[in-house]
């Protein structure tokens, strides 16, 4: 992707959305849609719109050259805020493509339609603005295609968020998304193929958000996996593998967001973001003949404090929730590679002769007796988002197992 769409991309959401620097008159989170297909710089091409914007009812739009920097496109929106008083509608930019600016995704996507297709536009049937407490906030989950991640992102639905599924599953994956569209709205959701441990595959799915969205609100870093075994069995190709998805993942997924959300920040101080890495309660304490992953989730820790250190001047705030065990999902009860048959085959739990014996040991563990759940971790991260003073922080959602101290 062109470094343009994405620094035009921010400028255009976050310019719209707060109408200055400042966030002065915010009215809420718009969309942004780029299409950069062959019609679109086709069109980006031409130089007059004005009878196409009055033909096909797409209201105002703004047409840039190509040497059209950044600081340009806020004077226009600016002045179009100022007279005649309307949002820009429609961004085009000679030789790189189509923005449209909606007040839902179905809405911005109407827009590029009517523009390509040349027809007028109508409202889209779905509602224009979505309603909770991420209203038109942009969320993007790595490791959605089940499990916590599958949970979580299925509760930031709810709540009114935009969806990006990210996993390397892209069978459950698209499936996923096209549910969340069903359940929540078309545009709800879309989904990306994306490796944690690989700095390209991350990049492209924030390019994908963008280029669906505008931009990101909320990055999840929820991919992880999970090798048991005392010291003399684990060989280093498993440890390995744990090391660069729980550990140099959470580093590649932040190295690859932070440019996008410090552009969001320089074209809206007030707007505040958020990386979140979902740890676990191992984060908070050793784990007996679970080293690896452990030892990846206190590293992880690290990550997040330092980062904060670092980001908290752009509002990005970095935190991380450590959850206790979620019995129910498959990262414990596979019954071919779960934690309970991991932790079984390990000798983990002294005594332990079947799979049940081996749950019961650890859910007498928890005070509140019964496993962590999604919902309970997305608790964790409304929290997390609605505190603008809060950054580098572990947060346990354990039902008591961990006590900070």
């Amino acid at each position: 992707m062109d470094n343009r769409v994405l620094e035009f991309s921010a400028v255009i959401r976050m310019t719209c959305s707060y109408r200055s620097t400042i966030g002065r008159d915010s009215s809420g989170l718009v969309t942004v849609a780029f299409d950069n297909s062959p019609k679109a710089v086709e069109i980006s091409s031409l130089k007059e719109f004005d009878e196409t914007a009055s033909r096909l009812n797409l209201g105002i739009i703004l047409s840039f050259s190509s040497k059209a920097t950044p600081h340009d496109l806020v004077d226009g929106i600016e002045k179009s805020f100022d007279s005649p008083g309307t949002m820009p509608r429609l961004i085009i930019v000679e030789g790189l493509g189509v923005f449209a600016v909606g007040y839902s995704k179905p809405d911005a996507d109407s827009l590029v339609g009517s523009l390509l297709e040349q027809r007028p536009y109508t409202d889209p049937p779905e509602p224009l603005r979505r309603t909770g407490r991420l209203e038109h906030r942009v969320v993007v989950v790595t490791g959605s295609a089940q499990g916590f991640g599958k949970g979580i992102a299925q509760e930031l639905a709810r709540e009114g968020a935009y969806v990006v599924v990210a996993d390397l599953n892209g069978e459950a994956g698209g499936a996923f998304a096209a549910e969340l569209d069903t359940s929540h709205g078309a545009g709800t959701a879309i989904f990306q193929k994306a490796d944690v441990a690989n700095l390209e595959s991350v990049e492209q799915l924030v390019e994908a958000a963008v280029r669906s969205y505008g931009g990101i609100d909320m990055f999840i870093a929820n991919a992880g996996v999970l090798k048991a075994g005392p010291i003399d069995q684990m060989d280093e190709r498993s440890f390995d593998l744990v090391t660069n998805v729980n550990y140099k993942g959470f580093y590649i997924c932040t190295k690859a967001v932070t440019p996008l959300l410090k552009l969001q920040h320089k074209y809206a101080l007030s707007h505040f973001m958020d990386i979140i890495q979902i740890n676990s309660k191992s984060g908070l304490e050793g784990s007996n003949k679970n080293f690896a992953y452990a030892g990846s989730k206190f590293g992880a820790l690290g990550l997040v404090q330092s980062f904060a250190l670092e980001l908290a001047g752009h509002n990005i705030k970095v935190n991380a929730i450590c959850p206790g065990n979620y019995y129910e999902g498959p990262l414990w009860a596979d019954p071919k590679n779960g934690l309970f048959v991991q932790y079984l085959q390990a000798g983990k739990v002294p005594g332990a002769k079947t799979i049940e014996d081996v749950k019961q040991f650890y859910m007498a563990k928890v005070p509140m007796k019964r496993g962590c759940t999604p919902l309970d971790v997305t608790r964790a991260a409304m929290y997390i988002r609605e505190q603008e003073y809060e950054t580098g922080q572990a947060i346990p959602v354990t039902g008591g197992q961990v006590m900070l101290h």
